[in-house]
């Protein structure tokens, strides 16, 4: 994968995001999601405070506060939408990739280099379009390259006892077999493909 292609791809999973986002309903604010503990109103809370902590943390701002859960008004569709066009348009500038980005909520006091601080941001919208979705009783849909790329980057996420804390990125990576490439992608970030019908649910 060229470096470029990083941007572009997140860019296709941030859009898919916002069509996902698109189908809520006041009705449907409320319904669980496969992130434990998390409405589809907190997830879309969530996706849109990480837009705005990682466009921030793209021109070297590292305040934590960044990253505090905003609250998405009386339009929460259209405020995720313009959360989503904020990042879009923050990883666009032409030397993003060369840059450095401080995310404390990550790690605090490290800079991960742009190409893999992108790459955490496009795994996020790739699997939270999938929560969102699975919540909403829809699918999404994603090409084969994207796909490609994102199980590359959920095999580097590190596993072991650190996946079992309370309060873990991910649960420990669950069997798939005979599913789709999103479902072992989901799998192996510790959420069951076939929710709701399994009760164990990923952390965020």
């Amino acid at each position: 994968m060229a470096k470029a292609d990083i941007v572009a791809l997140d860019a296709q999973a941030v859009r898919a995001s916002v069509e996902v986002a698109a189908q809520v309903r006041p009705a449907d604010l409320s319904r669980p999601t496969p992130c434990l503990g998390w409405t589809v109103y907190g997830l879309l809370a969530h996706m849109a405070t990480q837009h705005y902590g990682f466009a921030a943390a793209s021109g070297g701002d590292g305040d934590l506060a960044r990253w505090r859960l905003r609250s998405l008004g009386d339009d929460p569709v259209a405020s995720y939408r313009v959360a989503a066009e904020h990042v879009m348009a923050a990883f666009a500038v032409d030397d993003v990739l060369e840059r450095g980005f401080p995310l404390p909520e990550v790690r605090s006091g490290s800079v991960f280099p742009g190409t893999q601080a992108i790459s955490f941001h496009f795994i996020d919208y790739v699997v939270h379009s999938w929560d969102l979705a699975k919540a909403l009783g829809t699918e999404v849909v994603f090409p084969p390259d994207l796909l490609d790329v994102a199980l590359a980057v959920v095999e580097a996420v590190p596993g072991g006892k650190a996946r079992e804390e309370p309060g873990a990125a991910f649960a420990p990576p669950l069997t798939c077999s005979g599913g789709s490439r999103l479902d072992e992608i989901v799998a192996i970030l510790g959420r069951s493909p076939s929710w709701p019908e399994s009760s164990r649910r990923s952390t965020i």
